[in-house]
């Protein structure tokens, strides 16, 4: 009997990326694959989206596990380096890095005066435009393009880039707002531009600059809020599958699990499922969260427990232990069980641990 399986699609992957190109066809296409690929495995994911123009990662070691996997594609730090000592390992490896703030910038003022590579530094200058998280003021980005393209270890053409708070809301002017700003901050450039993530990619058109950096969406799971990634035409890449271990007829007022959060109402069958926190399924997910059990959709009762949740089958109920129930993925959208968690999708796909065993198809 399986417990839990994680199984990633690598042609769902190659799909969801050739929907962004048919999005952004006039756009290079940077595939965001931090945080070991959104959970489906960093160096898998950058193999199968090899029709991408770079990859995105946010710590140097995480571009060190691609080139060690042979990968020699462009890798894009997006949050620059964190030491100086690590710009050698940037010019020796011909990763590209965010320069967000002046301590960086000064870093690498400082280390040309005593490296001595032919690989200059190909630089993206961070713009901040009301993320208020990473970047420059707008009105430092004379100072800072000055500095950077006096600087002998780095390359003279730079990419401006830029991060929306609220892509995700289709209607919020601020958006347009940051547009403002980043087009005021680089109108006097001609360097290559990069403002869209996954949900600008896919409804704010005008942010298709030079790159795109999708992310969430090369996955199959859409970033706006109450929609799922099949209603924009992607797939989901992760399942995440287990099996029952028990089927039991309970009857009404039966009292289930930690706390006793949940009772029965009427007779039924119980379904217990070997799959729980202890594997990253979402501890707070709620009384009724969807489970696909044999194609259909029945719900999660009682507290999520290390390793095990219960489902309520009902009374009618056919399946047996050994039959697979599917937590997420093909046929459950993941974006339904983060909402009943009170969650993102996001998290969910990052937090399995170890114990979860692993497929590529």
């Amino acid at each position: 009997m399986k417990t839990a399986i994680a199984q990633v699609n690598l042609s769902a992957l190659q799909h969801n990326l050739s929907q962004v190109k048919q999005l952004a066809p006039d756009s290079n296409v940077l595939a965001v694959c931090k945080a070991n690929g959104y959970g489906h495995g960093l160096v898998e994911v950058a193999q199968a989206l090899e029709q991408a123009d770079a990859y995105g990662v946010a710590r140097i070691e995480e571009a060190f596990q691609l080139r060690t996997a042979g990968i020699t594609k462009t890798i894009v730090l997006l949050e620059g380096f964190f030491q100086a000592k690590d710009i050698a390992s940037i010019a020796v490896n011909q990763f590209q890095t965010i320069v967000h703030c002046e301590q960086q910038l000064i870093e690498l003022e400082q280390a040309s005066l005593h490296l001595s590579t032919h690989s200059q530094i190909k630089v993206w200058l961070k713009i901040d435009t009301g993320m208020s998280r990473l970047g420059v003021n707008p009105a430092q980005v004379d100072e800072f393009v000055a500095r950077l393209q006096a600087c002998p270890l780095v390359h003279s053409e730079l990419t401006f880039i830029t991060h929306l708070a609220c892509a995700d809301e289709l209607n919020n002017d601020y958006n347009q707002l940051q547009l403002s700003l980043f087009e005021q901050a680089c109108q006097a450039y001609p360097f290559a531009q990069s403002i869209a993530n996954s949900a600008a990619t896919m409804v704010l058109e005008n942010t298709r600059r030079t790159w795109v950096r999708p992310g969430i969406m090369l996955y199959g799971v859409s970033p706006i809020e109450g929609e799922a990634g099949i209603e924009r035409n992607l797939k989901p890449v992760m399942t995440l599958s287990s099996s029952l271990i028990s089927v039991k007829a309970i009857s009404a007022g039966t009292k289930v699990g930690y706390g006793s959060t949940w009772q029965a109402d009427k007779p039924t069958k119980l379904g217990v499922v070997a799959i729980g926190y202890g594997d990253g399924y979402p501890r707070h997910a709620k009384n009724g969260t969807p489970v696909l059990v044999n194609g259909r959709i029945v719900p999660l009762v009682g507290r999520v427990s290390m390793d095990m949740i219960m489902v309520d089958l009902g009374i009618d109920s056919i399946e047996q232990v050994g039959d697979t129930a599917i937590l997420w993925g093909e046929g459950l959208p993941i974006e339904r069980v983060a909402d009943s968690a009170g969650t993102i999708p996001y998290e969910i796909l990052c937090q399995l641990t170890s114990r979860v065993r692993w497929q590529y198809v």
